[in-house]
């Protein structure tokens, strides 16, 4: 079970874990509009590492504009400095960071464009991807 932070960046601020929310008639949620990344932060002896964290942020933004989301409001450099902020803020030092872009609520139909732009980006300790026993006794993947 995932095992929430204290802290989700929204759009520029830092909210509670439990009020990052989006309305059910979002675009996101009817036609599945937006784009995402999953990058690791790794605890070393000098603090947290951040896993290729620009190569991330602009294979997000690249993806964005090609899923005709030119405009997230915040600069590549902006997106990478308030992840590591959000790691710092909710205590962490190996977890997982996951960015969201997506299109919200506004208008409904097919054309994305007249709806709002919302970025979340949200972190929590995260072991091993398969599971910790994935190494031992493998991974069924059918």
């Amino acid at each position: 079970m995932l095992t929430p932070t204290k802290k989700i960046w929204h759009n520029g601020r830092f909210i509670d874990w439990q009020d990052a929310t989006i309305h059910v008639l979002s675009h996101v949620v009817s036609y599945g509009t937006s784009v995402f990344e999953g990058i690791r932060c790794y605890r070393t002896p000098s603090g947290p590492a951040v896993f290729r964290l620009q190569e991330h942020v602009r294979r997000m933004t690249d993806s964005a504009k090609i899923y005709r989301i030119e405009d997230l409001g915040w600069s590549r450099q902006q997106l990478a400095e308030a992840m590591l902020e959000l790691v710092r803020v909710n205590g962490l030092d190996s977890c997982y960071i996951r960015p969201i872009a997506l299109r919200g609520y506004g208008e409904m139909g097919v054309n994305p464009l007249k709806n709002p732009v919302e970025v979340y980006i949200a972190c929590w300790a995260w072991g091993k991807y398969l599971g910790e026993e994935a190494l031992s006794e493998g991974v069924d993947v059918c």
